[in-house]
C-alpha cells in the first residue's frame, strides 16, 4: 500500500517525458548485492510435450452447480494445443467457444444430488521462443486480422490518460519497433511486482495510471504495457496461461512445480511488428525476478541476477507454460457474474452464487502437469 504523498509523486514523474526519472523511485526497495551473472537465454528448438490435468471438487456445493475450464485453444508456431477430454459425475458438458477471440471453455452443469467431481485432462506442445532482430520475417496478418488487437476492453481502455501516457512515452520513436522498446523499458523501469495483490491481479490499468500505483502482477502490469502499446498503434495481445515446469535456466521464480500448479497462471504479452509479426515480450516477469527471485528486492535491471531476464523476455520467452486463450471479457453463459476480464483461472458457481477461484482451497481444484 502506498500512501498519498508517494501517489501524488508518482503521477507529477509521469507527466514527465517518458516517465524514466521514475526508475530510482521504487518504494521501499533494496539494492541487492550483485550477484553472479546468470544465464536465460530461450532459442527455437525441439517441440516439448505435457499433459495438464485440472481436478474439481466443489466444496459446500448446495443445489444446481456449474463449473467453467479454460481449454488450451492456442496453435501458432510455439504452441500445439492438441486435445482436451474430461470425466466426472456432470449431468451435462459442452465446449463453448468465445465469439470473438476464440478462447474455448468446458461448461460442466451438476444437478445438485451429488457433490460436483470433474477431471479435465489437457495436451499440449510447446517450444521456446526468440526472435531473430536482424532478419526481417513479416507475418501474413491482415489489416482486418490485426484490427481486433488495436481495441480496447472494459479494462483496457485506449483514451484518456492511457492514450496520453503512450504518447508521452513513445514521442519521437519512428518505428513500431522503437516504440515497443520504449513501452517495455518504461514498464520494466516504473512498474513493479506487488506480492500481496490477490491472484494475477485485475488487469485494471486505467486505475494503475489514474492512482500512480504501478504494483500489481501478470494481469497489471503486461496488461498495461498492452494497453499503451494498442494505444501507440501498435497490435498487442495479453496471452492468459500457466506455468507446467521449472525453468531450465534455474530460475525459481520462472517456472511452475509441475505436482502443484495452483496460483502458477501467468499471463505473456505479444506485439505485432511489422518484420517479424507476432513477437514474445513479458516486462512482468522482469518485474517478478527483480522483486522475488533473491532475498533482496532487486532495485537495478541491469543487475547480474535480472539483465539476461530483462534481454530474453523483448522478443522471447521459456517453453515451460501453457497459452489458454487470447480473450478478455468473457461472458460465461449461465453465470450469475456474467462475465471475466479474462479466463485463466477455473470458474464455479452453486446455487447461484460463485466461488473465488483464486482460493482453490475453498473452490476446491488442483491443477498437475508432466513431460511426455
Amino acid at each position: 500500500m502506498q500512501d498519498s504523498n508517494l501517489n501524488t509523486t508518482r503521477r507529477a514523474l509521469l507527466k514527465a517525458a517518458g516517465g524514466l526519472a521514475l526508475a530510482t523511485g521504487l518504494p521501499g526497495t533494496v539494492l541487492a548485492t550483485p550477484d553472479q551473472e546468470r544465464h536465460f537465454d530461450p532459442r527455437p528448438g525441439d517441440w516439448k510435450s505435457y499433459e495438464v490435468v485440472t481436478k474439481v471438487s466443489l466444496q459446500h456445493a448446495s443445489g444446481p452447480s456449474t463449473v467453467w475450464i479454460p481449454l488450451p485453444s492456442i496453435d501458432t508456431e510455439w504452441q500445439r494445443s492438441l486435445s482436451s477430454n474430461w470425466t466426472g459425475n456432470a449431468t451435462k458438458t459442452h465446449v463453448q467457444t468465445d465469439p470473438h477471440y476464440g478462447a474455448r471453455f468446458l461448461v460442466a452443469e451438476f444437478d445438485g444430488r451429488v457433490p460436483p467431481a470433474l477431471e479435465v485432462v489437457s495436451r499440449v506442445q510447446t517450444r521456446d521462443r526468440a526472435v531473430d532482430w536482424k532478419r526481417q520475417a513479416p507475418g501474413t496478418e491482415t489489416p482486418e486480422d490485426l484490427r481486433l488487437w488495436l481495441q480496447p476492453t472494459d479494462l483496457v481502455p485506449l483514451n484518456g490518460i492511457v492514450k496520453k501516457t503512450a504518447l508521452t512515452i513513445t514521442k519521437g520513436a519512428r518505428t513500431d519497433e522503437e516504440k515497443v522498446q520504449r513501452l517495455y523499458d518504461w514498464i520494466v523501469l516504473n512498474t513493479f511486482r506487488e506480492p500481496k495483490v490477490k491472484g494475477c491481479g485485475t488487469g485494471d490499468i486505467k486505475t494503475m495510471l489514474e492512482t500512480g500505483n504501478f504494483g500489481g502482477k501478470c494481469a497489471d502490469l503486461n496488461g498495461l504495457f498492452v494497453g499503451l502499446a494498442r494505444a501507440s498503434g501498435v497490435p498487442a495481445r495479453d496471452v492468459y496461461g500457466i506455468r507446467v515446469a521449472p525453468s531450465a535456466f534455474g530460475y525459481k521464480e520462472l517456472g511452475g512445480k509441475p505436482a502443484s500448479l495452483q496460483g502458477a497462471q501467468h499471463c505473456r504479452a505479444e506485439v505485432y511488428l511489422k518484420r517479424h509479426g507476432w513477437v514474445a515480450m513479458d516486462p512482468a516477469d522482469v518485474a517478478k525476478v527483480m522483486r522475488q527471485e533473491t532475498p533482496n528486492w532487486i532495485k537495478d535491471p541491469d543487475n547480474p541476477v535480472v539483465a539476461p531476464v530483462k534481454h530474453a523476455l523483448f522478443g522471447g520467452w521459456e517453453g515451460n507454460w501453457m497459452g489458454y486463450n487470447f480473450a478478455h471479457d468473457v461472458r460465461l453463459p449461465g453465470s450469475a457474474a456474467g462475465k471475466v476480464g479474462f479466463l485463466m483461472y477455473p470458474q464455479a458457481q452453486s446455487n447461484g452464487e460463485a466461488y473465488d477461484p483464486l482460493d482453490p482451497d475453498s473452490f476446491k481444484y488442483t491443477i498437475t502437469s508432466r513431460a511426455l
